[in-house]
Parts: C-alpha cells; structure tokens; sequence
C-alpha cells in the first residue's frame, strides 16, 4: 500500500520538473492556443486557485453519485522535510488504479484531484475501461452538465492527445485537465481549477 501511495506523490510531481507546455483551450474555441504554462505545477503557487470543495465533502458527494465507482478513504502522506502551503493524500482504487490529490493547507479544500493508471498491458482493456470509467466519474464531479458519454469521449480525446508526453494541458471554461503519460510508470490524470481573468474595466 506505501508503495502506491508513495508512487503517487512522485507523480504528483512531476509536473515541477517538466517544460512548460503549451496550453489548449477545449472551450467554445477548440483551435486557439493560450499562452505557455508555468514551469512549476499551478497547485504548487502560492496564489492557487481551490475548488470550493473539500477533500471529505467531494468524497462523500462523490460516491452518493458513483455507487458503482466508489473511491475509499485518502490517507494523508508527508515528504521528510517538506514544508509547502500544500498537503498530499492518495488512496489505492485497485491494483491497477489510485487516486492522489493535492489540499490547501488549513481548509482542505482540493487544489488538484488526479487518478493514476497502471497498464499492466495493452491486452488488459477491461482495466483501462475502469480507468476512463472512474476518470469520467471525476470529470463530471466538476463538470456538472456532462452526460456519462460526453465524459467518457472526452477523456478517452484527452488521453490520447496526450499520449507519450509527460505533461499535457487543455481548459474548458474554469477548469484545467491535466495529462501526464509516464509509460511504465502510469498514466495521470488530474482536474483543477483555473482563475479566470476579466477582460474590460470595472464599472
């Protein structure tokens, strides 16, 4: 269980260390390119952004919605040394899936959810159906006026735009998707929110 657990916080960082990538927006203009991401993940700002949902309120919301996709208890982990504005917790799904996510410190509140996929081979389909199953179930956690299909192709279209590449990034509206293909190592995908800037002056 450690082991997993421990696994899913070395992917939680990888987005630290990678290129800042080029961020698409999926909104109502799906062709137009927005400016480059910061090099250090958007969760580890000072200034994030939070969901207004704490880790314990989208559990319990969470499998009222998913009977049949529940998600158990996350565990709390600390890094020896680390002091960030930042707590980690994980929680194993199944052999082959986890979920990770990052809270403010002091609130609770969800600054990015992630779940993590480890194919244990491309003939396992039934996994990966899990996977995108549970990663849809996410999606439309926050993207309420989703249906089960819309969910479902979008993140199958997500993961596989971001096949191969250790961080890819799309907004829709106020949320961001998050993709980080890590081949054997995993598949991570993660929701977060975004500030959206106001265009125009105050009246």
């Amino acid at each position: 269980m450690m082991k997993i657990l421990c696994a899913a916080l070395s992917l939680m960082l990888l987005s630290v260390s990678a290129p800042a990538p080029a961020e698409e927006s999926i909104g109502h203009d799906p062709g137009h390119t927005v400016q480059n991401e910061p090099a250090t993940a958007p969760y580890l700002l000072p200034n994030a952004p939070t969901f207004d949902l704490t880790l314990v309120k989208f559990r319990a919301r969470y499998n009222q919605d998913n009977p049949t996709l529940p998600i158990g208890e996350y565990r709390a982990i600390s890094l020896s040394g680390e002091e960030t504005s930042i707590t980690r917790a994980a929680v194993k799904i199944d052999e082959t899936l986890y979920s990770s996510v990052a809270l403010e410190k002091g609130t609770g509140k969800i600054k990015s959810l992630q779940l993590t996929y480890l194919s244990p081979g491309d003939d396992d389909k039934s996994s990966r159906t899990l996977a995108v199953n549970y990663m849809a179930a996410i999606m439309r956690e926050f993207a309420t006026a989703m249906t089960p299909e819309q969910s479902v192709a979008k993140v199958m279209k997500l993961l596989e735009a971001g096949k191969g590449r250790r961080y890819f990034s799309v907004t829709d509206g106020a949320l961001r998707y998050v993709v980080s293909d890590n081949g054997e190592k995993g598949v991570t995908f993660a929701v977060e929110p975004i500030k959206l800037s106001l265009s125009g002056n105050a009246g």
